[in-house]
């Protein structure tokens, strides 16, 4: 999956399952490796019950599916623990 980073900035972050997580905000790079270690991501999902109070998160670059018009993450239930939707 090769793409330029400022193409990054301001794509929406979703779930497997169609959960909107939030906007990407920023790259964290590691230097050693000249690789993306994480994304930060704001403007995020009032639905994240878990994450209320927080202004954002770090997505770490493992755990990406996919990137095209949105980026798709892996779904953790864990993180959507009040509407689980079993699709």
């Amino acid at each position: 999956m090769k793409t330029q980073i400022t193409e990054l900035f301001g794509m929406e972050v979703y779930t497997e399952k169609a959960v909107r997580v939030g906007v990407v905000d920023d790259a964290v790079l590691n230097v050693d490796t000249k690789k993306i270690d994480s994304l930060a991501v704001s403007d995020l999902n009032p639905e994240l019950l878990q994450l209320k109070g927080f202004k954002g998160i770090k997505v770490p670059y493992r755990i990406i599916r996919s990137i095209g018009d949105v980026i798709i993450i892996r779904h953790f239930s864990n993180m959507f623990p009040s509407k689980e939707i079993d699709y």
